[in-house]
């Protein structure tokens, strides 16, 4: 594979120094153990303000809880990006539990729409040659 340095002259892309994703992987799982957090902070909150805590809503903040938190484990999985979305719908549809846990979703939403941009960028600057461990 070879690129085209602003010299005008070609050269060959290296793979980093450093893998990239090993990092990346490590920002997504600490971002769902600090979501699984979060989310078990609402449970006290729909108990005191919401509509109070029932046998369906405190299971369903839990069991979201300790999704995330196994889920923060496979992130070396091929399928871990389309896991961790889909763990931002079902806090997403928390709003029908309590708004609380609605918001909560709206927060961690953004910062997982800021994580894919990321990736993004990485995967361009991989594929251009650009990354620190792969410059000249």
């Amino acid at each position: 594979m070879s690129n085209e340095n602003p010299d005008g002259q070609d050269r060959e892309i290296r793979p980093p120094a450093k893998d990239p994703w090993k990092g990346f992987r490590g920002v997504m799982a600490g971002t769902l153990v600090l979501e699984a957090i979060v989310v078990l902070l609402v449970l006290p909150v729909v108990a005191a303000v919401g509509g109070g805590l029932d046998a369906f809503s405190g299971s369903y903040i839990v069991v979201l809880a300790v999704l995330m938190f196994l889920g923060a484990g496979v992130q070396g999985r091929s399928w871990a990006i389309p896991f961790n979305l889909g763990l931002q719908v079902l806090t997403l549809l928390g709003f029908f539990i309590d708004p609380a846990l609605g918001a909560v979703g709206v927060l961690f939403s953004v910062v997982w729409a800021y994580l894919l941009y990321l990736r993004k960028d990485i995967k361009e600057r991989e594929a251009r040659g650009l990354l620190p461990g792969q410059r000249d």
